[in-house]
């Protein structure tokens, strides 16, 4: 039997960052992480192309937690605690320097995510916390005082554990025996595919756009940038929504309609009105050949042929019901969604450990006590940008520093 005061499970981000905080704060803890694998921060690696989208410059707590479709409530008081602005100082105190791109990812300014990863070891072997791999915990026991883990070769006692292991269905059964509800997970971050004459070839497109699912209890709307591809419609907007409409995607079998306002905010009144001052100011100009609205040329033709007008038809020549066939094909074309597809390397899901049953101030489960939690294991998850992380040291942080709070009982031994 290895014993330890804190054993925390899962050697990825939130694992990471929780072990080398609470070393920190208190050197005489012997501190284990168990990760099942045959390396660690595996995620890390790949994560953002290989950079590492460490965090997003947002440093406003409130604005910053609206990036999380499950979790933003939850996550506003620690937020408090430990942002944006303590990440990129931790990282620093510690040797890694940050930079931000234009869109608000932050990153290594080494372009790589071998900064973070050999920045995380060297902080483990400097404070000595040991790191086990080919781990598989099997199972957790609560007796006394004490938690049981028991591996797939080894047998460890603790006074306290931190589950840190993201989306694991293994070890979320493990916390269903320790009296935790598990919400079940469902896929988030995922891309729609669409087949659809007026896409189809226009792969690598982008432009703003408006989208919402029209039908439905939930209303479920986003706009941003809006990416056409080889399957369909991918880009910020459609991962947004995906996100914030998991759920009832997954109820729908992924298998809905989308209307996309290809102009974002303009309405289609407001367009109606330009086309019909288009057909005074501008009658003889041929309506396919030249884009308006500043949509790319390519989607602006697909769209218009969409209406079923001539390719010929000049402005002068156009109908009140051409006019009216134009705005709706602008505004509120209508698209079927005929399944997703998610990219391995950013696979997000919602689900995990019910939050009620979490205190957010300490990150402690309210059902069993000393048994704390950091990372995707919760059911939080953001949308794509840096904010996944974020909720990884955020957690981590405020984990490690009620972890190395010393018992009196114990005079601070």
């Amino acid at each position: 039997m290895k014993k330890a005061d804190v054993i925390i499970i899962g050697g990825g981000a939130a694992g990471f960052f929780t072990a080398i905080n609470a070393a920190e704060k208190n050197p005489n803890q012997k501190i284990i992480i168990l990760e099942r694998g045959k390396e660690v921060l595996t995620k890390v690696r790949i994560s953002g192309g290989g950079r590492c989208n460490v965090t997003h410059a947002e440093f406003i707590p409130r604005d910053l937690s609206q990036n999380y479709p499950r979790g933003e409530k939850e996550l506003l008081g620690p937020f408090h605690t430990f942002m944006t602005g303590d990440t990129i100082e931790w990282f620093e105190k510690h040797g890694v320097e940050l930079k931000t791109e234009e869109d608000g990812r932050m990153f290594p300014v080494s372009n790589s995510s071998e900064s973070i990863i050999n920045c995380f070891l060297f902080e483990t072997r400097r404070l000595s916390v040991d790191v086990l791999l080919n781990q598989s915990v099997k199972e957790i026991q609560k007796v006394d005082d004490s938690f049981l883990i028991t591996t797939t070769s080894d047998n460890f006692s603790a006074e306290k554990i931190v589950v840190a292991t993201g989306s694991n269905p293994k070890i979320w059964k493990l916390l269903e025996g320790l009296g935790h509800t598990i919400i079940p997970a469902v896929p988030s971050l995922f891309t729609f595919n669409i087949t659809d004459e007026r896409i189809k070839d226009l792969a690598g497109i982008a432009t703003n756009a408006r989208i919402k699912i029209p039908k439905g209890r939930d209303v479920l709307e986003n706009n941003g940038s809006l990416l056409i591809t080889h399957w369909g419609m991918s880009g910020p907007a459609i991962l947004k929504l995906s996100a914030w409409g998991a759920r009832t995607l997954e109820s729908l079998k992924y298998q809905f309609e989308i209307e996309v306002n290809w102009l974002e905010n303009i309405s289609e009144e407001e367009v109606l009105d330009e086309l019909k001052s288009l057909k005074v100011n501008f009658g003889k100009q041929t309506i396919l050949k030249h884009s308006q609205f500043e949509l790319p040329k390519r989607l602006w033709q697909s769209l218009i042929k969409a209406t079923g007008i001539s390719d010929t038809l000049t402005w002068a020549e156009a109908t009140r019901e051409n006019l009216q066939n134009i705005a709706n094909q602008l505004t509120a074309g209508i698209f079927q969604v005929d399944g997703k597809s998610t990219f391995k390397e950013e696979f997000v899901t919602a689900g995990g450990v019910d939050l009620k049953e979490v205190n957010f101030k300490t990150f402690e489960s309210k059902v069993c006590e000393n048994l704390y939690f950091a990372g995707e294991v919760l059911n939080i998850d953001a949308i794509t940008g840096g904010f996944n992380f974020q909720n990884a040291w955020t957690g981590g942080f405020i984990v490690s520093q009620n972890l190395s709070s010393p018992d009196p009982s114990q005079g601070g031994d």
